[in-house]
């Protein structure tokens, strides 16, 4: 393919801990910029970021020249415009990757806050609510996006606009409630020491979730899911087995998952003080959403004792644009 005309373009990329997407915009002063041209690559089946990039320029047939700005939402802790990524294990530096792909201009972001920068672009169809709530129109919103791993993101509202925040809130420990989380919590401190809540609200956190309940003897496991889950992705097997097939054992597995989402979310909106809202993003919400519509993530989100009214005021919805993170890093590009 080849992107007709000369006009300059920006670069928007969300590097995720297994897949890449990267896409190419208008650069034509839009508040929500306009997609030209998109592609998704596995991040295993590259050595780097600068790879992804000679191969998506060239499947679009786009000079790097032409590219005015580029910004990737990278899963990880970017820190002077620098990260290593924890599940693909690339170290990315802008400048050097500005340098490695002949872009004129390299920004990295943390992903979340990629996705955060995309919120406000979306519209009212792009999201699913879980509660309506009430909306304080001064309030500020909250981010937690589960995937390959998990992601958090403040959007605290100063001066009258939001102005996203990064955070590594998935990296804190893992809170159990009850007596079966407790025993999840002993189980997974045997295999890692530390157990953050990353480990369990995740799609890894689902496996291990399955794997525990399997161990500790709560149901027999299905041959055919086992198998099922060695051939594919483990954690899509599981939900696809408890959501269509009703297996018991993964069934009982998403429900811990999703009280422990749930749980989390809650108590990111109460350090955020989200008034104006609390939004699903990442790839697992989209794919559970019925599981996640049965009430299970929203009576661990409001179980905060005597702030149980406070929270069921606040709005909860799940993103279902999957571009949120990619759109929002091209906004960055834009205006940064």
């Amino acid at each position: 393919m080849t992107i007709a005309g000369s006009a300059p373009l920006i670069l928007g990329g969300d590097v995720g801990g297994t897949k890449i997407a990267c896409g190419l915009f208008a650069d034509d002063g839009a508040v929500r910029p306009r997609l030209v041209f998109g592609e998704t690559f596995a991040g295993a089946d590259f050595p780097g970021l600068g790879a992804v990039v000679d191969a998506f320029l060239a499947r679009a047939g786009v000079e790097p020249e032409r590219v005015r700005s580029a910004c990737f939402g990278v899963a990880g802790p970017v820190i002077g415009n620098a990260t290593r990524t924890p599940n693909l294990a690339w170290e990315i530096d802008g400048l050097r990757l500005a340098a490695e792909t002949r872009l004129p201009r390299v920004l990295l972001i943390n992903d979340l806050l990629a996705t955060a920068h995309g919120v406000p672009l979306l519209a009212p169809s792009e999201f699913a609510a879980l509660q309506e709530g009430t909306v304080d129109p001064g309030g500020n919103v909250a981010l937690i996006a589960a995937g390959t791993g998990l992601g958090m993101a403040l959007l605290p509202r100063l001066s009258g606009a939001f102005r996203p925040v990064a955070t590594e809130g998935g990296h804190q420990d893992f809170p159990p409630r009850d007596e079966q989380e407790i025993a999840l919590l002993r189980t997974l401190q045997g295999r890692y020491g530390r157990v953050s809540l990353e480990r369990v609200v995740s799609g890894p956190g689902l496996v291990a979730v399955y794997q525990h309940l399997r161990d500790s003897g709560f149901a027999a496991e299905d041959p055919e899911l086992r198998d099922r889950m060695e051939r594919t992705d483990a954690a899509a097997a599981i939900s696809r087995a408890a959501q269509v097939d009703g297996d018991p054992l993964a069934r009982e597995a998403l429900d811990v998952f999703t009280a422990a989402y749930g749980a989390a979310a809650g108590n990111l909106a109460l350090v955020a003080f989200a008034t104006a809202g609390l939004y699903v993003g990442g790839g697992i919400a989209p794919k559970i959403l019925d599981k996640l519509h049965d009430g299970t993530f929203l009576a661990a989100f409001r179980d905060k004792g005597r702030f149980r009214g406070f929270m069921e005021r606040i709005p909860v919805r799940v993103i279902l644009e999957p571009a949120t993170a990619m759109l929002g890093a091209a906004r960055v590009a834009a205006v940064e």
